[in-house]
């Protein structure tokens, strides 16, 4: 009885109380929290993990209008810098996507618009290079490499002379796939590229975003121009959900802070792929207020 009694008066107090376990409001929203922080003397445009290693490489200019490419090692828990080079052109991008787990060759584009293969082990001298385009290359891709997708590897390249190509880096000098305007359209200046439905030997794609708005898909068995739209403002990023099987879903991040998602399974003859739209500041409570005001400009 002196149990049950115990049990009304405890029950009665909790419900006149608020939660006693509840979380604080920090920590029931997502939160990124900083491991390592490290100042660098010149600016980066692009990171990457070095695959199934504990190291990173980062790419950028010097203020002297060099390139420089910086591999780093998590070493008790701080950033250990192993291995520095200058290139004579900035670097802007850079992918592992075409290379085999045994090379992790990291391919590059740079301001001066050459696509450059380098072996991280020797990185003086690219083991392939080509003059991609005639102007900066914005953003690069890779697939077949890494066990990721079947095919040959083959990388995409991004610029501003408004091109995208595919190159195989077992061809020296000439892409195996060139998309320009046509004659007499303006060329628009491409900020993003990625691979994507590259689940068999023969199918693959590549999407490409422009500073227009517009997002393309080329679909590179068939060698045409699969799908297009406009999403008004300026797309930075493109990805799909995974490379390595038949298309599912495509993000695409834009200036005004804004993302689409796509679901590439669901096409509507005259509407195009069903898709879904926000704003990164109207996401809701889940988001901390000050993560939405952080992208306004851009994503």
């Amino acid at each position: 009885v002196q149990f049950i009694s115990f049990l009304v008066d405890f029950c009665s107090f909790a419900g006149n109380q608020s939660p006693p376990f509840e979380m604080s409001s920090p920590l029931s929203k997502p939160q990124v929290i900083a491991h390592i922080q490290k100042s660098l003397n010149y600016t980066v445009f692009d990171s990457k993990w070095i695959p199934c290693s504990a190291k990173f490489v980062c790419l950028g200019n010097f203020p002297r209008g060099t390139g420089v490419i910086q591999i780093y090692e998590l070493q008790h828990g701080e950033a250990q810098l192993i291995k520095e080079v200058e290139k004579p052109k900035p670097l802007k991008c850079g992918t592992f996507g075409a290379t085999s787990l045994q090379q992790r060759h990291l391919a590059t584009g740079d301001f001066d618009g050459n696509l450059n293969i380098w072996n991280l082990e020797s990185p003086e001298v690219p083991v392939y290079t080509a003059k991609a385009h005639k102007e900066i290359v914005n953003s690069i891709d890779g697939v077949g490499g890494l066990g990721i997708g079947d095919g040959a590897p083959e990388i995409v390249t991004g610029s501003r002379d408004g091109t995208v190509k595919v190159w195989d880096p077992r061809q020296k000098d000439l892409p195996v796939a060139n998309m320009e305007p046509v004659e007499g359209e303006t060329k628009r200046d491409c900020w993003t590229v990625a691979f994507g439905h590259a689940f068999n030997d023969e199918d693959r794609c590549v999407c490409a975003g422009y500073d227009n708005g517009d997002i393309k898909l080329f679909d590179l068995r068939n060698m045409s121009l699969r799908w297009e739209t406009n999403i008004k403002n300026g797309v930075c990023c493109v990805e799909f959900d995974r490379k390595d099987i038949d298309m599912n879903k495509l993000v695409a991040t834009s200036l005004e802070g804004k993302f689409h998602v796509f679901d590439m399974r669901t096409q509507h003859p005259v509407k195009g792929f069903a898709s879904v739209s926000e704003k990164v500041s109207n996401l809701g409570k889940d988001f901390d207020s000050n993560y939405g005001k952080n992208h306004k400009s851009s994503l």
